[in-house]
């Protein structure tokens, strides 16, 4: 394909379940969460080699903005999409579409992924988001990457793939939401492939499939008209009336999605406990970042970012230490952090 290929990377959102270590001011997409770099420094040196540090775009919040220019090299701020407000995933990436239609004409191509995944194939990642792009292309269609699981994980949604359109591309029978273990186990055996997130197509045709199956964003998309297809984004956001995610408003109700299955180590990181599956170990299983020593301790999950923390005798804990803060609980629960979060003191719910 000779038509241009963005990345747009979303990366907005606070990530409550990674406290105290993420905040407001500091959400988990720029810590050091995986390895020495913040995630999303990560995230865009694993795609620069398939489309160029030009061709990156950032969607996130205004009070991320510097923090990302600063975060990430080679990043202009014409390169970081500002939400003026949460207005999910399905406005997100058709203002995205509407930035690479604009810079890049009609032909234009987009993979977006989001900013806090772990990836233990980068190269084998990337050459699957490029014959994304091209199966997008060259069938019409909507692309997503269905990844090959390597477990029934109830946390992920399932994707079903239907009808062959060559070796490698089928289409999409049916979306299923997040299952239970026995369910989850059953679709694993069937060969259903876990709902990534990641996703390719051209600008605009996401923009036409938009315009076809999602009347709720009908207000946005007359505000782009009438700006002569490139509005202010603070204009379009503000026609937007509710939050609808990109799956639901878009993918679940079209006929053109296409999928490819993906292997490439792909994780999303999205609480404590995910760091065991993406961290290195020690023997005993123990994820540590910081000072940590552990005596008859395994399967924990440790991050000091002062002092040293001493385990001894003690099994799937996380403990997170964090200017004078310590959180104690279990991997089972880690998932669940939101929920304590909401209970705390201002003074502690609100750590810069």
């Amino acid at each position: 394909m000779t038509s241009p290929l963005y990345a747009v990377v979303l990366a907005g959102g606070v990530g409550s379940r990674f406290w105290p270590l993420s905040t407001p001011d500091r959400p988990k997409q720029l810590l050091p969460l995986i390895g020495a770099e913040p995630m999303l420094t990560e995230t865009v040196a694993r795609l620069v080699p398939l489309v160029g540090i030009e061709r990156i775009l950032i969607l996130t919040s205004a009070r991320l903005k510097a923090p990302i220019l600063a975060a990430v090299a080679g990043l202009t701020a014409e390169q970081i999409l500002v939400e003026p407000r949460p207005a999910g995933t399905c406005a997100a990436l058709t203002w995205a579409a509407v930035q690479v239609a604009a810079r890049g004409g009609a032909d234009a191509r987009m993979v977006c992924v989001h900013a806090d995944w772990a990836i233990g194939d980068p190269e084998r990642f990337r050459s699957t988001l490029a014959a994304a792009a091209e199966a997008a292309a060259t069938h019409d269609g909507l692309a997503t990457v269905g990844i090959v699981p390597s477990r029934p994980d109830p946390g992920f949604g399932y994707i079903e793939p239907g009808q062959t359109i060559t070796e490698q591309v089928r289409r999409v029978a049916r979306f299923i939401e997040k299952p239970d273990i026995p369910r989850a186990t059953q679709m694993v055996a069937a060969g259903y492939l876990w709902n990534s997130g990641i996703f390719a197509w051209r600008a605009t045709d996401l923009l036409a499939e938009v315009r076809a199956v999602t009347p709720e964003l009908g207000p946005a998309l007359a505000v782009m008209d009438a700006a002569g297809g490139t509005p202010t984004a603070e204009a379009f956001f503000g026609a937007v009336t509710g939050g609808i995610s990109i799956d639901v408003g878009v993918l679940e109700r079209s006929t053109r999605v296409l999928v490819l299955a993906g292997a490439f180590g792909w994780d999303d990181v999205g609480t404590w406990a995910a760091l065991q599956r993406v961290r290195q170990h020690d023997a005993d299983g123990n994820a540590t970042f910081g000072r940590v020593v552990t005596k008859a301790a395994a399967h924990n999950v440790v991050h000091t970012e002062q002092g040293a923390v001493v385990l001894y005798g003690v099994h799937d804990l996380v403990v997170v230490v964090r200017d004078g803060v310590t959180l104690v609980t279990t991997v089972d629960l880690a998932h669940d952090l939101k929920t304590l979060v909401d209970t705390l003191p201002a003074d502690l719910k609100e750590l810069r």
